[in-house]
């Protein structure tokens, strides 16, 4: 695919992938395309093994592109379609087989802290700010993404008021995993990149599917599809490597298998 709203970058089993639609990287929908095609091949890369999202200039994500969908009129069934694609970006940051690492630059209005709720791990810069904010303008927030960062008043809040919550407030929350400053947030991110690199791939991506899938099973549910992925690790080389390098007090050499 041809990318116009977006950079992707591979070194080292690291993909960066950043937004860059000015002013305020609004989503549309060539950009939620985009997205959608880069997260659904780190799935099938090789060379992939911990993914970062982040955004250029001083906006993460402003949400929907407003100016665009003023006053506009769908053709039959574009509405839907366009709905489908709202719920299938983020989902595609979800469900890709690789850990992403969402670094939040700046401020991500509605869509774009949907984003950020499907990412695995969360560092926001100093200069980070996120809101529910579409009802402000005719719009309605994506809460039930939200509710996998915030508790029940504050989620409710930001979805009734548009209340703005900072980096340094998510950090306090336990949202984020550290509040940099913008100039140290990329650094941040990839010092946990890199640690997750270095792991096994297959344990990793067993590690993500086990996690994704057990967050809406009861605790008996949870634990024994957990058991399961653990006996699948456990039959392959890397499972067997990992604990030859344990014993020899070692780095492990991970092949993926």
């Amino acid at each position: 695919m041809e990318l116009t709203t977006i950079h992707v970058d591979v070194a080292d089993y690291i993909a960066v992938v950043t937004i860059d639609r000015p002013p305020v990287n609004a989503l549309s929908p060539e950009l939620m395309a985009e997205l959608t095609w880069a997260f659904d091949s780190f799935t099938d890369r090789d060379d992939v093994r911990a993914v970062i999202l982040t955004a250029a200039g001083r906006v993460f994500c402003a949400g929907a592109d407003i100016k665009a969908r003023a006053g506009k009129q769908y053709e039959p069934g574009e509405r839907w379609a366009h709905n489908r694609s709202w719920r299938e970006c983020p989902l595609a940051i979800m469900e890709c087989k690789k850990p992403v690492i969402a670094a939040v630059n700046g401020a991500a209005m509605g869509g774009g802290l949907a984003l950020i709720a499907c990412s695995d791990i969360i560092i926001a810069s100093t200069s980070a700010v996120v809101a529910l904010n579409e009802i402000n303008v005719g719009l309605l927030g994506g809460a039930r993404r939200i509710m996998r960062l915030f508790g029940h008043s504050r989620v409710r809040r930001m979805m009734f008021t548009g209340m703005r919550v900072t980096g340094p407030e998510m950090y306090r929350l336990g949202v984020s995993e550290c509040c940099p400053e913008p100039e140290d947030l990329m650094a941040a991110a990839m010092e946990v990149a890199r640690e997750i690199a270095q792991k096994s791939p297959v344990a990793i991506r067993l590690a993500k599917l086990a996690i994704n899938t057990i967050e809406d099973m009861s605790l008996r549910d949870g634990y024994r599809f957990e058991q399961e992925m653990t006996a699948t690790l456990s039959a392959t080389d890397d499972a067997q490597e990992a604990m030859r390098a344990f014993i020899e007090k070692r780095p492990g050499n991970f092949t993926g298998h």
